[in-house]
């Protein structure tokens, strides 16, 4: 007899039925959009539903997984840009919007610094010119007074600004950590203003991401052309500052008149009535940063211009205490309490924040528009055909691989070459059923470790029969040589598996696109094979034995 806890067998059981009933969704639609054309299919994967699988989607149950495996750029044809963000124009307008605040506070010692000019300068630079060159040591001093600390872990303890004198004229410009600081930003704010951009079309799985130090790379499966995609990331968010009415967990609250009832942005079932008429607008606000409060706690700060300073201090000053919402695309992202009367145009928001959450939140303040201008330098529309071909290619040298590997093992192994082959299988299922549960995407080279993982995974199997082989020809008896064959198989298979494991994570951090497509199912299958051919063949085997109990084994 071969023994194993209950315990054990159950979740074996029902891991492996979790893998068939997660993976039959991708096998289920495939059939139904098989009767579709190419462009057809494609409308549909992007998020509109051909009454063919509108159908089949009510057939389905909606208890069990539906998830799909989303198919990637290569596979399902779509749009590809590259884009070079401008982030010298965020510089120039950072600059330029100083300005008013050195005028002013060289307003104070004026005694000193005699009439005080703007000169002209290239972008980026801020030139002021004194009057008075025995002053301008006090000059230099209260410019240098504006600099703030760089709210970045790689700036702690520099300045934000560079104050310098030439002659008679200050010289204001970023500090270089500043600089670095603000193209990390501008890129998060425009990766974040484009993926809440592309997500509101309904694609699966884009691909957003940052490429170098200024480009960002986007595709988009299923979309039908470069130019759509370029005038989708062309439109703006809707930013504005509301009146909080209430606070809600009932989705089903009547706002009243004049009145909106809006979700939280990341707090679950919490919705929030606000006043429709918005205090300040999102184009009204010029800039916001992470920061640090007086207590080194980090925060955002954030800068109108004249008319929403004007009004945001009036409405401030007649309600201190009371909550207002910032909401963005109809998503209340924040709502701090309004401590005190907020004049001059800028003011800080102060939560238990860390500084990623503090530099996140001022990213969404920034979301209203795209900091900096965009040249694409690169414009692909993808035809499905491809795709088509490849998925078509992908299936052939699957079913050959699966029915090379099978026969082998049985000419090999007879019966327990058989019980291989069912664990290969559900192998197959529990790779594409985590590929679902986790929305991963399947590209032409993910393709190729799923063909790679076939012949791997049935290297487990070979080195326990083979153990098992080794241990009945020392006359072991057949239950005794089975458990051997597992117990000593084991850590030569573990240990060759890590080091592979290894190998995929190791091309999934460091590598991009098809390469990180392919590090994603290898290191899938890599688990998968080890828990089917440790673990399910065991109790396939196990199953077997105690009911047929034979005196003698050939393996």
């Amino acid at each position: 007899m071969l023994y194993s806890p209950l315990w054990k067998r159950l979740l074996i059981l029902a891991l492996c039925a979790w893998g068939i009933v997660g993976a039959l969704p991708n096998l289920f639609y495939t059939q139904v959009e098989a009767h579709n054309d190419a462009a057809t299919a494609i409308e549909a994967s992007a998020g509109a539903a051909t009454p063919e699988q509108t159908a089949a989607l009510a057939e389905w149950p909606s208890f069990l997984p539906s998830n799909l495996v989303n198919l990637g750029l290569d596979l399902r044809g779509g749009a590809h840009l590259l884009a070079e963000v401008q982030v010298a124009d965020v510089y120039a307008q950072r600059i330029d919007s100083l300005w008013p605040e050195v005028r002013d506070a060289l307003r104070d010692v004026r005694d000193q610094v005699g009439a005080v000019r703007r000169m002209p300068s290239v972008p980026g630079v801020l030139r002021v010119s004194v009057g008075n060159a025995d002053g301008m040591a006090a000059a230099v001093a209260k410019v240098q007074a504006l600099a703030s600390p760089v709210a970045s872990l790689t700036g702690v303890g520099q300045k934000d600004l560079e104050v310098s004198a030439e002659g008679q004229e200050i010289v204001v410009q970023l500090s270089e950590p500043e600089r670095v600081a603000t193209d990390t930003r501008t890129m998060q704010q425009s990766l974040e203003i484009i993926r809440r951009r592309v997500d509101a079309v309904g694609t699966r799985e884009p691909t957003i991401q940052r490429e170098g130090t200024d480009r960002i790379l986007i595709q988009v499966p299923g979309l039908g052309s470069a130019a759509e995609l370029k005038a989708i990331i062309g439109t703006t968010a809707k930013l504005t500052f509301n009146t909080v009415v209430g606070r809600t967990t009932n989705p089903a609250t009547d706002p009243g008149p004049r009145n909106s009832l809006l979700a939280a942005a990341d707090e679950k079932d919490v919705y929030y009535i606000v006043a429709d008429e918005p205090v300040v607008s999102g184009e009204e606000l010029t800039d916001a940063q992470p920061s640090f409060d007086q207590n080194g706690r980090p925060a955002v700060s954030f800068k109108f211009n004249v008319s929403g300073a004007r009004k945001f201090g009036e409405y401030t000053s007649a309600n201190i205490g009371q909550p207002f919402a910032i909401v963005l695309d109809d998503k209340v992202i924040s709502a701090p309490t309004i401590q005190s009367a907020i004049q001059g145009g800028s003011g800080i928001i102060t939560g238990n924040f860390t500084l990623d959450e503090s530099t996140n939140l001022a990213v969404l303040l920034r979301a209203g528009a795209l900091p900096a201008k965009m040249n694409f330098l690169e414009e692909r529309t993808i035809g499905p055909e491809l795709g088509q071909d490849s998925i078509d290619a992908g299936k052939t040298a699957a079913i050959i691989g699966i029915v090379a590997v099978s026969l082998f093992m049985l000419a090999s192994y007879g019966l327990f070459g058989l019980f291989a082959n069912i664990a290969l299988m559900i192998n197959m299922a529990l790779i594409f059923a985590v590929l679902s549960a986790i929305g991963g995407t399947l590209t032409l080279p993910g393709i190729a470790g799923i063909v790679l993982t076939i012949g791997m995974a049935v290297d487990a199997n070979v080195l326990v029969y083979e153990r098992i082989r080794e241990e009945l020809r020392i006359h072991k008896t057949t239950a005794r040589a089975i458990e051997i064959g597992y117990e000593r198989a084991m850590s030569a298979i573990v240990d060759a598996n890590i080091t592979t494991l290894i190998t995929a994570a190791v091309l999934f951090f460091l590598g991009a696109g098809p390469v990180r497509g392919f590090a994603v199912t290898l290191g899938i299958g890599i688990i998968t094979s080890v828990f089917t051919a440790l673990w399910v063949t065991r109790l396939i085997i196990s199953i077997w034995f105690n009911w047929r109990k034979p005196k003698e084994i050939v393996v």
